[in-house]
């Protein structure tokens, strides 16, 4: 039967579909306008549901008596005039103001209200629009204690007037914010901010609430943060945006990346808001025991969800030490680099997604110091480059013996191919023997994998350094303005995205993708004339023929959007494979002396292993029954 070929006007024929597809996703996309209109809408929606959320939690403070006429814009003075305050009604006839410290890292604002932080900017750093960090601002955090009194009310800190008192410790400062009951009784959280420490020491403490605090209720600890945008790319940010825990033994964990989540946590040392390149962390000096941690992703459509990735959540219950409120903690909002994380001795590094096992290791003790101690030196893109070569250099015997083993296998196949046509009506005989001649030269397809499979852990491992390097976060290289984000060199018009690749060009992944190709054309061509022909080969072959163009799009496609690094790094990694592969095979081996050597071994006896003698005794049984069993049949 001829086969079926595509003629000219088939091919044709899919360019215009293709095309009329394009168009019409073009066409349909929304106008900036409508996209504006979508954008206010949803934000408005967002507003709507916070001032509900926030109005039933006010209602919520009052006591078991009918405070119906509550009002979320109810001033202090106003509930404590209305005795919704209870004891704390003290508070609220006291003088107050926010308090505002800069520690040359963090500038903070402590708001009377609640007596927690209302905004957390990082001074060092701007977003992709140089626009200053915040990772607390406008109300997209709320740190709450809720607890009953013994005049059956139930209260909410976070609703409540505090009274501020900054004073100094040496260079140290010091924020009091106390919920007064009276001079001598109060709820106190206590702040100490030392000089360029993104770490601030928090002290959660009551005195004399013995009678005020109802002991045989909880105290609810409740402290949730909604994850501002702050890379170019809403939806690669978002995939590195996730809750992360620790357990008291050391051991970490994390929430899903995707959808919504919940998980009850027993023992926990810390917990972190991490974002792609910056955190919120809460480290407890003593483990806590029971925590509810919640996960929601925002970013549903990243055309119109565009300024927040994840709402995190954190509820515990506070013990109570003699009656009264003692808890010590860390506070750290600053950025997710290892080095930085690390000199705080809490694992909080851990939270930082180098990959799990082996992948981790290689990560933390040869790529990071590695990577750290060439970009002292270098400019980070000349750094990517140097590392790549001391990589490809120290891993080139392994491609070594996987081109060492091809060859063998080129130079055995004719012989293959006799034994296979010898034996075409025993293909128990003839695998048996194929195996005894590759046993005797020395020659193994599988030689040829285990390479391959050395190489997997460093490969993944690097996929997972680059993306969450934050050395290499707004460093600039030739066209690339940003080697953590992707490097655009052509914005398609307002309005216009090709699905699954984007709405812009990068040139790192074209880049690598062309060198792919070329890469897989040399070493697939060399793997289909050392293969010998088996059945299900022609397709096999016409398979691999595919992958040479298949796996260059996937780069192309799947990187678009990824960090310009990890692309810079893949197109340097396949020029030195295509470098070090026509090294090999034009000036290290020789296939004349390689064949010499197959003849020399093939001529030596070869004890075969005892793993060689079982799948040989294998081998030999089941060609008996299956004798046997055409014996029995006839």
């Amino acid at each position: 039967m001829e086969e079926k070929k595509l003629d000219v006007k088939s091919i044709i024929g899919f360019v215009l579909i293709f095309g009329i597809l394009l168009f019409m996703m073009w066409s349909n996309q929304p106008t900036p306008e409508e996209k504006a209109a979508e954008e206010k809408v949803k934000q408005e929606q967002v507003e709507a549901e916070k001032a509900k959320v926030e109005a039933q939690e006010d209602v919520k403070t009052v006591a078991v008596e009918d405070f119906s006429n509550v009002q979320p814009g109810d001033s202090l003075q106003q509930l404590a005039a209305q005795n919704k305050l209870g004891a704390f009604a003290y508070a609220a006839g006291l003088a107050s103001q926010d308090v505002t410290v800069d520690n040359g890292v963090l500038h903070l604002i402590f708001s009377k209200k609640g007596g927690h932080l209302s905004e957390v900017k990082l001074s060092k750093f701007v977003d992709f629009d140089s626009i200053p960090i915040y990772l607390v601002k406008e109300n997209n955090a709320s740190f709450n204690i809720n607890f009953g009194t013994t005049d059956s009310r139930i209260l909410n800190t976070k609703n409540l007037p505090f009274q501020s008192l900054v004073t100094k410790n040496g260079e140290n400062t010091l924020v009091s914010m106390k919920l007064k009951v009276s001079e001598t009784k109060f709820l106190e959280y206590l702040y100490v901010i030392k000089p360029n420490d993104y770490m601030i020491d928090f002290t959660i403490k009551s005195q004399g609430l013995n009678t005020v605090i109802n002991g045989s209720q909880d105290i609810k600890l409740d402290w949730y943060q909604t994850s501002k945008r702050h890379d170019e790319s809403i939806s690669y940010e978002n995939r590195y945006t996730r809750l992360t825990y620790q357990h008291d033994d050391g051991s970490v964990d994390k929430l899903s990346q995707a959808g919504e989540d919940e998980e009850t946590v027993e023992d926990l040392d810390w917990l972190s808001f991490r974002q792609h390149f910056f955190s919120t962390i809460l480290v407890s000096d003593t483990p806590l025991k029971s925590v509810t941690l919640t996960s929601k992703d925002l970013v549903e459509d990243e055309k119109i969800d565009t300024l927040f990735t994840k709402r995190f959540g954190a509820k515990t219950i506070l013990a109570l030490t003699g009656n009264e409120l003692n808890q010590n903690f860390g506070l750290f909002y600053g950025p997710t680099e290892s080095k930085t994380l690390s000199s705080y001795e809490k694992n909080l590094e851990e939270s930082i997604p180098f990959g799990w096992g082996l992948f981790g290791w290689i990560n933390k003790f040869l790529f990071i110091p590695l990577f750290t101690f060439l970009s002292s030196y270098l400019p980070y893109g000349v750094a990517i480059i140097v590392m790549t070569v001391l990589i490809k250099l120290a891993m080139s015997f392994v491609q070594y013996k996987q081109y060492l083993s091809q060859m063998k296998m080129k130079i055995l196949k004719p012989e293959l191919e006799a034994i296979k046509e010898k034996h075409k009506d025993n293909k128990m005989k003839a695998q048996q023997e194929t195996m005894a001649l590759q046993n005797k030269a020395g020659a193994s397809p599988l030689a040829g994998c285990l390479p391959a499979l050395i190489q997997m852990p460093v490969f993944y491992a690097l996929f997972m350094f680059f993306p969450v390097a934050f050395a290499l976060r707004q460093k600039k290289f030739l066209w690339a303005d940003d080697l953590s984000s992707f490097d655009s060199i052509y914005q398609f018009p307002d309005g216009f995205s090709i699905p699954l690749y984007g709405d812009h060009i990068s040139l790192f992944p074209i880049l690598a993708g062309v060198a792919i190709f070329f890469y897989m054309k040399l070493t697939t061509g060399q793997q289909q004339m050392s293969a010998p022909q088996q059945e299900g080969m022609p397709d096999m072959a016409k398979m691999m023929k595919y992958m040479i163009y298949f796996a260059p799009i996937m780069m192309i496609v799947f990187f678009n959007s990824y960090a310009s690094g990890l692309s810079l790094y893949y197109f340097i990694s396949n020029l030195i494979s295509i470098g070090i592969l026509l090294v090999i095979k034009n000036y290290i081996l020789d296939e004349d002396k390689i064949l010499a050597k197959i003849q020399v071994q093939k001529a030596k006896p070869k004890k075969e292993s005892k793993f060689q003698k079982k799948m040989k005794n294998m081998m030999e049984q089941a060609e008996q029954q299956k004798q046997s069993q055409k014996k029995n049949k006839k």
